[in-house]
């Protein structure tokens, strides 16, 4: 099971280094195969860390452009759910920082 939060976490960076570079349809694509590779695991704290972390980071990728976009506020959602579930102290300071634009608290 190593070597699958392995390769999600390198689909999680690969995506936020396409973010990083501009490339906005790389970038949700990385996200959307990390997640993928995430939802095959059974459950528990390590695969729900990497799936909020995708989420919020696809969230934001997204939202640059529009917050309002359906499959935007769909990964926000689950993002802020994954981090509240996790208690993991980076995922829930980066779901804040995404609802801080929204007026709506974690």
């Amino acid at each position: 099971m190593r070597n699958a939060f392995y390769d999600a976490a390198l689909s999680l960076k690969a995506g936020r280094d396409k973010a990083l570079e501009g490339d906005k349809s790389g970038a949700v694509t990385s996200f959307d195969k990390c997640i993928r590779e995430l939802k095959e695991l059974p459950p528990e704290r390590t695969r729900d860390v990497l799936l909020a972390h995708s989420y919020l980071a696809k969230y934001q990728t997204m939202a640059l452009e529009d917050k309002s976009n359906r499959r935007a506020q769909e990964s926000l959602h689950y993002g802020v759910s994954y981090a509240r579930s996790t208690r993991d102290p980076l995922a829930r300071a980066i779901a804040e920082e995404c609802l801080s634009g929204l007026d709506i608290a974690l």
